[in-house]
């Protein structure tokens, strides 16, 4: 299995994956994507890259510039027009002219949503894209109380995080991994400046975005993670933690621009594992004296726990009595307290444990709109095969909205 791991010791930037990732390819792929990016037709956007070192360490460092000029950040700053908000990110411009920026238009979603449908790249960079960007407006529409719709972005700040986000996603897309994997997200501490004042890193945008991801502060004083780097992680990467065991092919190194006591980068692996194989349990019991709703709440009890799987099946048991068999799929961290809920929650006397293999896609869920509104595609991919599926639940709701049938609906996506 080709497998992708982030390791993210120092945070996680748009600019500084996309780094990581360019030196995954092979030399002379690298010097092509950057030709390629270079002419996705994103009006005024240049990326360079230069050679540097970061403690001693070697890697590849990102310039995006928009008609000239470099961001102080390569993250995009959400801002209400009324309500100028501007994060001083990882880059070392802090004496950026902020004048400047207050006359820079701004971008809303729709905007955005131009910008990415004129790039020169398939419709799944732009669906990826897109549900990254929507991502960052969901979690700045709630830090600011308002309507996605009134989430505006400097014109500046919006192009150079599109073009970082869209390098992720054709890097992704070339690199084609069957799994991806990162390390928890180490956020940094301390504050960082805006026009209002000074907000708690992780700022309140990144914070949001990072719920669910497991994140630390470090011990070092700065922003590392920024909104478009916790958004480009919830949406491309599905597992945190330690690295597996693999065999590495290559390691990618993307510098920030700041300096720290530690080498500031995002490192990035890709190589083989065996097998993406899980060492899970299976544990069963045989019932026959439960009503099927406590059967069922049992059931949801154990799913809301983390159970993988939970299911029901008839049996016959001893003495011809109608019984039913309850199995719950455990990996090892939940298997103890699914034990304990099984025992609490049913009538059982015993519990049977067996050690079992799973083999699986890797899946990932992609947003796709057309007239009638939002629906998401579910991926799965693996072992040479690509499957995909569209969510039920969206595509019923699109129905009831519409008075369609299901396969009408269907056929319009």
């Amino acid at each position: 299995m080709k497998t992708l791991y982030l390791e993210l010791n120092m945070g996680a930037a748009g600019d500084m994956l996309a780094a990581a990732l360019i030196e995954l390819l092979p030399p002379l792929a690298q010097e092509e994507f950057l030709r390629k990016i270079n002419k996705l037709g994103l009006q005024g956007v240049l990326v360079s890259r230069e050679k540097g070192q970061k403690c001693a360490i070697s890697g590849s460092l990102l310039h995006v510039t928009v008609n000239g000029a470099e961001e102080e950040s390569h993250d995009n700053s959400a801002q209400h027009h009324e309500h100028e908000h501007e994060h001083e990110h990882k880059h070392e411009h802090e004496n950026h002219n902020h004048e400047h920026d207050h006359h820079h238009e701004h971008s809303s979603m729709a905007t955005i949503n131009e910008y990415v449908a004129g790039l020169e790249v398939s419709s799944k960079v732009k669906n990826d894209i897109m549900a990254v960007y929507q991502l960052i407006a969901e979690a700045e529409s709630q830090v600011h109380g308002r309507p996605v719709s009134e989430v505006h972005f400097h014109e500046l700040g919006s192009k150079d995080a599109i073009m970082d986000i869209a390098m992720v996603a054709m890097l992704m897309e070339i690199l084609a991994p069957d799994v991806i994997m990162a390390s928890p997200v180490n956020t940094g501490f301390g504050t960082v400046k805006c026009a209002h004042g000074l907000l708690p890193v992780p700022a309140p945008a990144t914070a949001l975005l990072l719920t669910a991801i497991p994140s630390y502060s470090g011990a070092i004083e700065g922003e590392l993670c920024t909104p478009t780097g916790a958004a480009l992680l919830k949406y491309f990467v599905p597992k945190f933690g330690p690295r597996p065991v693999m065999r590495g092919q290559r390691i990618g190194y993307g510098l920030g621009h700041k300096d720290f006591p530690a080498a500031n980068c995002v490192r990035a692996f890709l190589g083989e594992q065996e097998d993406q194989s899980g060492d899970l349990y299976e544990l069963s019991c045989n019932i026959d004296d439960m009503s099927g709703e406590e059967l069922a709440f049992a059931a949801e009890e154990l799913r809301t726990a983390g159970a993988l799987e939970v299911y029901l099946t008839p049996v016959i048991m001893k003495k011809g009595r109608q019984g039913t068999l309850l199995t719950v799929i455990s990996d090892e961290e939940k298997k103890e307290l699914l034990i304990s809920l099984i025992f609490k929650h049913t009538s059982t006397l015993g519990i049977r444990e067996k050690a079992i293999k799973r083999h699986v896609l890797r899946r990932r869920l992609v947003n796709q709109k057309n007239k009638l509104g939002n629906v998401r595609l579910k991926e799965a991919a693996g072992y040479g095969v690509k499957k995909a599926k569209y969510e039920y639940e969206d595509l019923a709701r699109i129905a009831r909205e519409q008075n369609l049938s299901l396969a009408e609906v269907k056929n319009l996506f």
